[in-house]
């Protein structure tokens, strides 16, 4: 049976008449551009994550750049981040003139090591950059550790991991502040481009605001140079009814994730994915890590299976890497273990016991 990846039209039927009337009251008041609906979604999305403020803009990426933009972190400055995740990451840190420093990450989550990233500060370093990959937190009082002990700042990507939690908060509170991605296939996705910042600081969220908006706290009137990062109306209205519905999909997603582990429980040529103790994962992909996975990924495609590759390469070993100046290419073993042996197969919410057995079946048949 032909099987997607992640099937977004079984949240749509489901909920239909909901994004229906959302999206046609947006229409009949043709207010496409800020307004009730968006302030609202912030609102919420704070209220979820259990912060004070949230600031919607265009994406997850720029969402990383207003932060650290707004924290005043630029050229000179180096940021630790992990080189397993997509590469807005880094980007996000090149545009604001600093300079990535990778730390190597743990063998099963795929986080960032905690325990090397002191060994990378250098008096440079101004800020530390983890993501919470495939939707589990990194290790954050660690991090915050060390943070605190050298005077940094720490900013999450959580652009994969809404709803996770770390020891009863929820990602998007676990630092100075958090980047949120509503791409579609996101676990709160919406019919386009989107993101947001959470945080609790005041001072951060007016700049990264007055940064997304020109520059102009008043129309027409700009204090400083800014740029032009909104979420859409109609995205966040489409958000607002997704969102009440959020840890219902991420409970199945994680069930469907159970079901995963026990059937690959027995097969030592597949590694599956490592949930720390410390909270929920909400599995924004499942991911299996194989010598294997060419030719896994082969006959999932043959059998009409939804895959991807969750890396093909780490970032440090990016040519884009090789334009910053004086880089020199580090070497992050565990990191580069990883390239080309991680597949993301199916797990989404509704997915179903059959097409689970089914994929199951197709991978087994190769070991």
């Amino acid at each position: 049976m032909a099987i997607p990846l992640l099937d977004l039209t079984l949240q749509y039927h489901e909920h239909k008449s909901e994004f229906d009337t959302a999206i046609a009251d947006i229409f009949e008041r043709s207010s496409f551009i800020g307004g009730a609906p968006v302030k609202q979604l912030e609102d919420e999305i704070a209220a979820y994550c259990g912060t004070k403020y949230c600031v919607s803009c265009g994406n997850g990426t720029d969402a990383l750049f207003l932060i650290m933009y707004a924290a005043g972190i630029g050229r000179g400055d180096e940021v630790i981040t992990t080189p397993w995740t997509f590469f807005a990451t880094v980007e996000a840190i090149q545009h604001v003139g600093a300079t990535p420093v990778f730390v190597d990450i743990e063998p099963g989550t795929y986080n960032i090591d905690a325990e090397k990233i002191e060994a990378a500060i250098t008096p440079k370093t101004r800020a530390i950059l983890p993501v919470h990959i495939f939707g589990q937190c990194a290790d954050m009082d660690a991090i915050n550790a060390i943070a605190e002990k050298h005077g940094l700042l720490v900013f999450e990507d959580a652009c994969q991991a809404i709803g996770a939690t770390y020891k009863g908060k929820r990602a998007g509170s676990l630092a100075k502040a958090a980047a949120f991605s509503f791409f579609p296939s996101k676990n709160l996705g919406c019919a386009g481009d989107g993101g947001c910042i959470t945080t609790d600081d005041a001072e951060l969220a007016e700049a990264a605001r007055l940064f997304a908006k020109h520059g102009s706290p008043v129309k027409y009137h700009h204090t400083v140079f800014g740029g032009n990062s909104r979420l859409d109306t109609l995205q966040a209205a489409i958000l607002s009814v997704k969102l009440p519905y959020l840890d219902e999909f991420n409970g199945q997603r994680h069930d469907a994730a159970k079901y995963y582990d026990a059937a690959f429980a027995d097969a030592p040529e597949i590694e599956t994915p490592v949930e720390r103790d410390f909270g929920q994962m909400v599995y924004h992909l499942y991911v299996i890590k194989s010598d294997k996975c060419e030719a896994i990924q082969a006959a999932l495609k043959a059998a009409g299976i939804g895959n991807a590759v969750y890396y093909p390469m780490s970032l440090h070993l990016q040519e884009a890497l090789t334009l910053l100046p004086g880089w020199q290419t580090p070497s992050l073993p565990v990191s580069e273990g990883c390239d080309n042996k991680c597949l993301g197969i199916p797990c989404f919410p509704g997915i179903t016991k059959e097409q689970q057995d089914e994929v199951i079946a197709t991978v087994l048949s190769v070991l």
